[in-house]
């Protein structure tokens, strides 16, 4: 069993829906959008690409999204007199809300996450019960998507900086609901099940085991998570964090591994944000299995990693990785997760 949070929905004022989590029970999360707005005006398609046997979504509408507005306009702060936002309360904790300039469309979708009412903080800067909460919410709307009769995966992200091409500095996540599995989930899958096949062992649980073995990659570990530089690590700054148990995804987590990971999470994200000496740009991929399939062979674990290679530089995808798939990195792994762990 795992405890619920307070979970409350509205509609915006062209039809979208917002929830409100809270850690307590009983807040008054009524206030109505007044914004004029009329419906969104989606135009998203998938197309395949035959050579790879690849989805490519389209979606031309989204070059006019929002882009770094100052903080004084930002659409995810709460409202205040005289300035209405996407949230209408004039404070939350953690927010869901459908994304205005979305990706995907039925049977897919975009969700956005506020993790913070607070403009300026960073993930690093939240206290543990907030991230407690942001892992609950995460949780139940895996839950609720993977439900979604056409979504076949459930990805929860986190972009942080310019240097990612965020478009909006407030601290926030999304969610994708894809209606198709993702390349990288079906080339792990296929890897999977080969090695089940071929050892009748679970292919997470020995790499797990292989890092723990060689603890010269680990960063952190736990009773119930283990972080680590991948010995193949693609980016600059890479961890992975395992959980102990094979688990699908995060709603099969229980209070015990949310409560560790919460921490775990916390302590990952501040050695980041001081290795260099100031915060970095970075992907925080919750990796989960898909909806239907494979749910036996995909564990559940997070992919941390940042282009930042030195602290005023940036590794770009150039001609091998960008063409070919293949990536050159110019940082030792062994002495990336020595840092971490000195960080």
């Amino acid at each position: 069993m795992t405890r619920e949070p307070a979970r409350t929905a509205i509609r915006l004022a062209d039809g979208r829906e917002l929830l409100y989590f809270d850690e307590r029970h009983g807040i008054d999360r009524s206030a109505a959008d007044l914004r004029s707005i009329g419906p969104i005006a989606v135009h998203s398609e998938l197309r395949h690409d035959p050579l790879v046997d690849e989805w490519v979504i389209v979606a031309g509408h989204r070059q006019e999204r929002t882009h770094l507005p100052p903080s004084d306009e930002c659409p995810l702060c709460p409202s205040r007199p005289g300035y209405s936002t996407e949230i209408p309360a004039p404070d939350y904790e953690v927010v869901v809300l459908e994304n205005r300039f979305p990706s995907l469309i039925d049977p897919g979708r975009c969700e956005v996450i506020c993790f913070t009412d607070d403009h300026g903080a960073a993930f690093a800067d939240l206290s543990h019960e907030r991230v407690r909460l942001i892992l609950d919410t995460l949780a139940d709307r895996t839950k609720a998507l993977s439900g979604i009769s056409g979504v076949a995966q459930v990805f929860p992200f986190e972009n942080r900086g310019e240097a990612i091409g965020v478009t909006l500095h407030h601290p926030h996540g999304q969610l994708y609901a894809y209606p198709f599995v993702t390349p990288r989930t079906l080339r792990m899958l296929d890897v999977a099940r080969a090695h089940r096949d071929d050892t009748g062992r679970d292919l997470f649980a020995d790499v797990l085991a292989a890092e723990e073995h060689a603890e010269a990659r680990v960063v952190v570990s736990g009773e119930n998570w283990t972080a680590f530089v991948p010995e193949s690590a693609r980016w600059p700054v890479e961890v992975h964090l395992y959980p102990h148990r094979g688990v699908p995804d995060l709603a099969a987590l229980d209070d015990v591994e949310r409560e560790e990971l919460a921490d775990l999470q916390l302590d990952l994200f501040g050695r980041f944000a001081r290795l260099f000496g100031s915060p970095m740009p970075y992907i925080a991929a919750w990796h989960q299995a898909p909806t239907r399939v494979g749910r036996d062979l995909l564990r559940l674990h997070l992919r941390l990693f940042s282009m930042q290679r030195a602290p005023d530089r940036l590794k770009f995808l150039a001609g091998s990785e960008s063409a070919m798939g293949v990536f050159i990195n110019d940082l030792v792994p062994e002495e990336t997760a020595r840092r971490l762990r000195d960080a």
